[in-house]
Parts: C-alpha cells; sequence; structure tokens
C-alpha cells in the first residue's frame, strides 16, 4: 500500500534525525531530514510511483542525498544511514524524546556525561542530583523535567481533539469571568486542529498580567501550579482519567497578532517565515515584525503576515506544506466552513443504534440550520447494532415521509448504513437500494479479508452514495482495515463515488493525508457526523478541521450541494 511504503520511509528519515540530535547533530541535517519526513507523510501519491517516474528531485523537500536514500529502501528495505545513524543509541533515549519539556541537546549530554539510557536512568539521575550538576541544567530544569516524565506518565496519550475543545473553551469562559482582558484565545496544534493535541496553550493580550494570571490559577480542575508571574503562568487541570498541562501567555495588546502567530506555529512554518523575513532585512518573533529597531507590525496576525509580503493563511494550513509559496503568490485555497455544509449524510436513530428519535434528530438537524439530512440506519446484517430488516426500513421510511409532510425547512433524505459483504455485494438487494435517497456503503467485518476488493466492487454498484470511514481505524486503539486506501480513491473517483471523512472524534476518518490523496485523484468527500446520541451532530466541526488541515474547500465537498444534486449517478432527485 502506497501511503503506508510513504509512511515506512518517512518513520525512518524521522529516526536518523532523532538519532542525529540525541548525538549531538542539531544543524542543518537534521533539519533536511525532518522534513523530507513530514514531506512523505503528506505526499498525497505512491512515493515508489513518484521514484520510478524519475520525480523524486521535484519534490520540494527532497534533495539529491535523501532521494538516493529513498530509493535505497525502495530497492532493499532499509537505508545505510538509518542502521549508521542509530548504531550505539540505546532504544530506551529515543522514548525519552516524548517526555514534554526535555529535548534532545538535554537527552544527549545526560547520555554523554551520566550514561543514561532510558526512563529508569533518567529517573535516578534527577533522584541523586546529578542531572542539576550538569552545565547548563540546575535544579529548576531538573524538577521542570521530572514534572515533565509525571505528566507523561499520568496523561498518556495526547489530548483527543473534543476534549482538548471542551477544555479550552472552558478555561476561555473562566478567563473572561476574571480581569478584563483585550484578547483571548487559544493557540497552538488545538488552533491548528490536529486531530489530538499536546498541552494546551492560551494566549491573552492584557496590561494586567499578574491579576490574570492568578484568575488563571484558581481555575476550578487546577491541581498543581507549575509557574505563575507576570507573563506567564502553568498548571495541571485534572478530571476523571485525565490530567493536562495547560499554559497561558501574557502579551502586551501591541504584540497580539504576532504572538498569536508564533505561538499557533508550526515550529516548521515558523522556521519557514523566519527565513523570509531574514531575507527582506527583517525580524520577525513573538513581539512583531521589526526592521532594525522599528517594529513593522504585530498588532494583527495579517499585519504580520502582510509585512512579509504574504496573504493572512489561516492556522489549519500552517505546517511548511507550501502555503506560504501560495500566500505570497495571492493563490491560497478558500478553505471550507462549517456554514459551507447544508446538511448531514450520515446519522443513526432509534431505529437501529441511536438513541435519539427521527423527530429529535430533524429538531437538532433544524437548529444548525441545515437544509436536509440524511437518515443512515444500520442494514440487516449488522444485528448486533439493531440492523434493519426490509419490513423494518419500511417502517423507518414511512416515519420520514410523515414527517417531510409537516416539517419546514427541512428535508429528511431516505438512507442507510449498507454493509459490504464479504463477496463485496451490499447487505440490501438493488430494488430497497434504489429506493433510497442516500446508500452509505461500510464494513463492518472481516477487516483483514479482501477489504480494498469489496471496497471496489461496492462502488460498481449504481445506488452507492459513498463510503463510509474507508480505513476502518479508531483513535482509541483500532489500527483498522487492510485496505490499499490509494486504490479505493482512484475507483471512488473513477464511479463518482464519495469517501466519507467520519467527523466522530474517535475516527476522523479519512484523515487528513489520506483526504489529500483522494482529492488529488479526483475525488469527491462526503462529511457526516455519524451520530449516534444527542450532541453527536456537533461533531462535524472536527470533521470541518481536519477537511481544513488537508485544504478541502468547498466543491470537494458532496453536502454543499442542495439535496436534488447529491448522488451524480441519478438523473432523479430523491424520493418524496
Amino acid at each position: 500500500m502506497g501511503n503506508s511504503r510513504n509512511r515506512e520511509i518517512a518513520a525512518g528519515l524521522s529516526r536518523i534525525a532523532d538519532a542525529l540530535e540525541i548525538k549531538g547533530d542539531s544543524g542543518f541535517k537534521v533539519m533536511a531530514y525532518r522534513r523530507a519526513a513530514r514531506v512523505l507523510e503528506d505526499l498525497p501519491e505512491d512515493i515508489a510511483r513518484v521514484a520510478i517516474e524519475g520525480r523524486l528531485r521535484e519534490i520540494s523537500g527532497i534533495g539529491k542525498g535523501i532521494a538516493q536514500k529513498i530509493e535505497e529502501h525502495l530497492d532493499t528495505g532499509t537505508m545505510r544511514k538509518l542502521l549508521e545513524a542509530t548504531a550505539g543509541v540505546p532504544e530506551g533515549l529515543f522514548d525519552l524524546l516524548n517526555i514534554p519539556g526535555l529535548g534532545a541537546r538535554t537527552i544527549h549530554i545526560a547520555y554523554r556525561e551520566l550514561g543514561i539510557r532510558s526512563l529508569a536512568d533518567l529517573r535516578q539521575v534527577i533522584s541523586d542530583g546529578r542531572l542539576a550538576s550538569l552545565p547548563g541544567l540546575g535544579p529548576k530544569k531538573a524538577e521542570s523535567i521530572r514534572n515533565g516524565i509525571e505528566l507523561f506518565e499520568r496523561a498518556g496519550r495526547r489530548i483527543p481533539i473534543d476534549r482538548a475543545t471542551r477544555l479550552a473553551e472552558d478555561v476561555v469562559a473562566w478567563m473572561k469571568q476574571g480581569p478584563p482582558a483585550e484578547r483571548i484565545s487559544p493557540a497552538g496544534s488545538l488552533r491548528r486542529r490536529r486531530e489530538s493535541v499536546g498541552d494546551l496553550d492560551i494566549l491573552a493580550a492584557s496590561d494586567g498580567g499578574s491579576e490574570l494570571v492568578e484568575h488563571f490559577t484558581r481555575y476550578p480542575g487546577v491541581t498543581r501550579i507549575l509557574a505563575r508571574g507576570g507573563t506567564r503562568g502553568s498548571v495541571h487541570i485534572t478530571g476523571p482519567e485525565f490530567e493536562y498541562q495547560v499554559d497561558l501567555r501574557i502579551v502586551p495588546k501591541e504584540s497580539w497578532g504576532a504572538a498569536l502567530q508564533y505561538f499557533t506555529g508550526s515550529k516548521a512554518h515558523n522556521v519557514r517565515l523566519r527565513s523570509l523575513a531574514k531575507d527582506m532585512g527583517l525580524k520577525i518573533s513573538e513581539y512583531g515584525v521589526y526592521r532594525g529597531e522599528r517594529r513593522e507590525a504585530g498588532a494583527t496576525e495579517e499585519d504580520c503576515y502582510r509585512a512579509l509580503g504574504l496573504d493572512w493563511i489561516p492556522p489549519e494550513m500552517r505546517e511548511d506544506r507550501g502555503e506560504i509559496r501560495l500566500a505570497r503568490e495571492g493563490d491560497l485555497p478558500r478553505l471550507i466552513e462549517e456554514k459551507d455544509l447544508r446538511g448531514d449524510l450520515h446519522v443513526h436513530s432509534v431505529f437501529s443504534d441511536g438513541s435519539l428519535t427521527i423527530e429529535e434528530l430533524a429538531s437538532a438537524a433544524l437548529r444548525r440550520g441545515y437544509e436536509y439530512l440524511a437518515i443512515c440506519d444500520h442494514s440487516q446484517s449488522v444485528d448486533y447494532a439493531g440492523g434493519l430488516s426490509p419490513a423494518r426500513l419500511l417502517e423507518q421510511q414511512a416515519e420520514i415521509d410523515r414527517l417531510n409532510r409537516k416539517l419546514k425547512g427541512l428535508r429528511l433524505l431516505k438512507g442507510a448504513e449498507v454493509d459490504i459483504l464479504s463477496d463485496g455485494k451490499l447487505d440490501y438487494p438493488d430494488e430497497i437500494l434504489g429506493g433510497l435517497d442516500v446508500v452509505v456503503a461500510s464494513i463492518h467485518s472481516g477487516f483483514r479479508k479482501n477489504v480494498t476488493r469489496r471496497m471496489i466492487a461496492a462502488m460498481r454498484n449504481p445506488h452507492v452514495t459513498a463510503i463510509a470511514h474507508p480505513t476502518g481505524r479508531l483513535l482509541s486503539g483500532r489500527e483498522g482495515y487492510a485496505v490499499d486506501i490509494e486504490s479505493v480513491a482512484e475507483a471512488a473517483a473513477e464511479f463518482g463515488v464519495a469517501l466519507e471523512l467520519n467527523a466522530c472524534v474517535d475516527r476522523l476518518d479519512l484523515d487528513e493525508n489520506n483526504l489529500r490523496r483522494a482529492v488529488a485523484r479526483g475525488g469527491r468527500i462526503s462529511i457526516g457526523s455519524d451520530s449516534h446520541h444527542s450532541g453527536d451532530m456537533d461533531m462535524i466541526r472536527f470533521g470541518i478541521g481536519i477537511a481544513r488541515r488537508a485544504w478541502l474547500t468547498k466543491e470537494h465537498v458532496l453536502n454543499t450541494r442542495p439535496w436534488k444534486n447529491l448522488h451524480g449517478r441519478r438523473e432523479q432527485g430523491p424520493s418524496r
């Protein structure tokens, strides 16, 4: 599978960069390997195909040396440079890179001077004071690393986007109850809408920094205060089954835009901006854009980008993937917004495994301003989820007809989430599928059994509108199907079938990389909440965030169209 091969080579390049840093190299070579790894992770086509066609050097970020290493991996399954770089580096040191506040330089020094090889070794040298005695460290830094270890072990993985968003919104609301701030906003990877985040970063513009920080440390749920001063506060916030670090930074209002840009990141984007500024005789930092001692911009992000000759770049695009070139040329895409959606194409009712009646779903859709809503209960084979027999499906459709006669401003669409069986056939016969407005075909069993072939076979059925959650992953712990997503994307474009961006926060499937691959092949995307319970329809905003990270516009997305134009294979509109 092309994307897995890309990820495998990208992981090797990242491991080379890690090893070089642990050995004490923090220069251009490390940055080159990291950039090449990001490029490969984002590449919307199979790197092997690119190599065969002799186009490796055409990819921005892939130089001659790295191109040779990619070709070597494709030929032999490994890279000599990877073996060379990692030789003599204990495996346990790589794990330490995941600890907040512990960088590769400190790991390098502790390994060289104290011989640490693992987390247990690191704990020991902190406990006996040897880490603090090293040049450039000291007791304060050692204590910070100790806190990072505790946070890493207690918090475990990164914060899911929905939980991070809710916590950030609660903290911002709490801050607005305290001393006045000119502006306040989440920053960091949350603002870039990554599917999960590390620590939460909150930025505020205020002249009363100390008072604002003091109010921040009194947020309900704070269990530990890590830092408290005039311009910064840092706390641990604990709830059921989690402990997260939240940082507040206070800046003057004249630096608000520069600070928001800087603390939003990403690091790679900021490095590229600093390089561009330097070429223009400017300097950009969290305080502003300067020419010598004179501040050229700083109050707004728009001013900061304009000072560098760039259009304002949406936060979701700030990953150094070519967005700066497009901003310079005035050619940035207009990313999809939540308001562009006319409806939700995947929700479940009490007729299968949902907890809301169809009427309750309709009310929720009207509150969201939707024009239509596709009721897609499970098909008959999914008995564990209340899958509908043909007779039960007719009852559901009668309820939809009854509600459509009285609803104003909303069209309920007759749909189904229809299982793709082991032979690639669908769980309802064509005479039933032909009476549906929306057919979302999906796999719920046999995750390792001819998944790619089954999906492509299903797409040949002229009644299929979309393929649901195409990789089958669950962020809470399931890898997903054994599927060649590139072949699926090519077939979807050929047959005019949409691939779903399932906005359920435990799925977010397709992810941003696979979304890019799909649209690069001319495919279209449907966005559905896969709503089962009250409030689930609101998860659509997380799907929109991932879509924006993939640079999707409204033209890429099926459910920005009127309901009569959803199914490109049909001349007629949905049944009445």
